[in-house]
């Protein structure tokens, strides 16, 4: 049984401490060995009921498996990128009240929380996180390292880039694009595409 450590000791790392209690494969495939993170005292004010080890430097095992608990896109792919040259095994964790349709393609150190609800014919791109209650429709596209935070609803032909980030309640409809490295700010409704690296808040949604 191999060790599951959890990178970063936040609130989110929290969420998923509890959620991996729920899969079936806890304590069968593997068990929880704590979180990675460079704030060992993360954990104090809510209680020191798990062990947090340093991120910085730690060194990958055979007898290690890793999931990432890290919400934003650019922490996501600074910190895990040692872990990942040293060739760390990343498991994708879906929750069992998250719905998964037919032909569903995910990368790896994929986490779909609980609620989520994915249609079919949909790639989602390594080290994406698709947050409660989301929900994506027919022939969507998510790129690597992005986060879709909780209620989001991608409805169908959505491609969204990588490293993109939506924040609660986002909408956007049918067929539109969301270029790499942009941020859609909680509640916007998305009727049109969205450039690269951009800003975008409000119904409708228009860059800052």
């Amino acid at each position: 049984m191999k060790k599951l450590f959890i990178v970063g000791a936040g609130g989110f790392g929290r969420e998923v401490y509890a959620w991996i209690k729920q899969h079936p494969e806890f304590n069968k495939s593997w068990v929880l060995a704590g979180f990675l993170d460079d704030n060992l005292d993360a954990l104090n004010p809510v209680g020191n009921f798990a062990s947090v080890a340093l991120l910085k430097n730690h060194q990958v095992s055979n007898s290690n498996v890793y999931i990432c608990a890290l919400g934003l896109p650019l922490v996501k792919s600074k910190l895990l990128a040692p872990l990942i040259e040293q060739k760390a095994e990343f498991i994708s964790f879906i929750h069992p009240t998250a719905v998964i349709g037919e032909r569903v393609k995910m990368g790896r150190g994929v986490v779909v929380c609980p609620g989520a609800s994915i249609s079919v014919d949909i790639s989602i791109g390594d080290f994406s996180m698709i947050g409660p209650n989301t929900t994506i429709g027919h022939d969507g596209i998510i790129g690597a390292w992005c986060t879709l935070c909780a209620q989001c609803d991608v409805t169908g032909r959505v491609t969204i880039g990588d490293g993109v980030f939506l924040g609660s309640r986002v909408s956007i409809i049918p067929s539109k694009k969301v270029g790499s490295k942009s941020i859609l700010g909680a509640g916007s409704v998305v009727i049109s595409d969205v450039p690269e690296g951009v800003t975008v808040v409000g119904n409708p949604a228009r860059i800052l």
